[in-house]
């Protein structure tokens, strides 16, 4: 157990590798109730909503959720949440552990006058499960409803009752794979836990989320993406709307940064064993430190060490050898296409 971001965390139960593996070959369930749960609801949530981030949610239906970014007026990113469309004038964002105070913050300074919009931090009262892998549509069909997991798309959700409380579940997910994540009450929320274990559910900590979701390319806020990196240089450009006419924070300067981008978020593997990347480590080329790593570690499912980081934009394309300098031991990798790792149930 580690202190992170205000709450104690399981960094492993049985093990990184094996956690990692049951999750990309069986199912394992993550406890993420460290990340927030911001409702925001009101005739102008959706308003509110567009004008603090760079996606336009309003174009989506009740029931969808979607990836989106935060940024600062200088296009900065503050945050990576996803959102949840709940029905009308209801919606919930699902914020970074530690940048929950950030979005509050960001949200209730931009609620214009003469709008209704309420903005609710309810991560004290609810709980967070992640459920994830190939075999999870088969233990959520035998536990809970297998009309529920036929019936329910990815990146789509729906709130149902669990346990004698309220709860939405969602299929999305930060592993790679295909998977739920649950929010309810703490008690429905622990019968669950109980529940999926007792069914031979393979419990996960920090250690084997962090490997999932760097073998699947995805960002981490703090490390891959910050206040000073940009969307455009991050390959998240998708989650930028710019045609929808919406005045969002940022824009003028996103607008400015989409034609200007001078290098990229890219991946690379170790060319050898012997040596692990890790985040902070500097990347060369021609004997020239041309960057760092900001995130790395060893793949169980490559069998290899991975990393990610920015790369001026000739040096940031597949093939390009590179050299990491692991603790003074240079070690050669080789720049490969994102993601690392593609589930093929994905």
């Amino acid at each position: 157990m580690v202190p992170f971001a205000g709450w104690e965390m399981p960094v492993q139960y049985a093990g990184i590798v094996e956690e990692t593996r049951a999750v990309r070959q069986r199912a394992g369930l993550f406890d993420v109730s460290h990340m927030g749960r911001v409702y925001v609801t009101g005739e102008h949530a959706a308003d509110l909503l567009r004008r603090v981030l760079t996606f336009d949610v309003c174009g989506l239906a009740e029931g969808q959720s979607h990836y989106a970014l935060m940024c600062n007026e200088e296009g900065g990113i503050l945050d990576d949440p996803y959102v949840f469309r709940l029905s009308e004038r209801r919606w919930m964002l699902i914020p970074n552990a530690s940048r929950v105070e950030v979005d509050v913050e960001q949200l209730r300074g931009h609620v214009a006058p003469g709008w209704e919009a309420r903005i609710d931090d309810r991560q004290a009262q609810t709980l967070m499960l992640a459920l994830q892998g190939p075999g999870a549509k088969h233990v959520l069909g035998a536990v809970l409803s297998r009309e529920i997991e036929q019936r329910l798309p990815r990146r789509h959700h729906v709130e149902i009752e669990l346990y004698g409380q309220k709860a939405v579940l969602s299929r999305t997910g930060y592993t790679g794979e295909d998977g739920f994540e649950f929010i309810t009450g703490v008690e429905a929320g622990l019968h669950l836990w109980d529940t999926l274990i007792e069914f031979g559910v393979a419990p996960c900590g920090l250690g084997a989320r962090d490997t999932l979701r760097l073998e699947a390319s995805l960002a981490l806020y703090g490390q891959d993406i910050t206040t000073e990196t940009d969307p455009f240089e991050a390959g998240l450009g998708w989650v930028v709307s710019l045609d929808d006419g919406a005045d969002f924070v940022g824009r003028a300067a996103l607008v400015n940064r989409k034609g200007a981008v001078t290098r990229r978020l890219a991946c690379f593997t170790a060319g050898e064993r012997g040596g692990l990347i890790r985040h902070g480590y500097a990347l060369r080329s021609d004997e020239q430190t041309v960057g760092e790593a900001t995130s790395g570690g060893f793949s169980p499912t490559l069998n290899t060490s991975i990393g990610m980081g920015y790369l001026p934009r000739a040096l940031a394309k597949s093939g390009t050898p590179l050299t990491v300098d692991v603790r003074g031991r240079p070690l050669p990798a080789t720049v490969v296409p994102r993601p690392f790792y593609r589930s093929p149930d994905a």
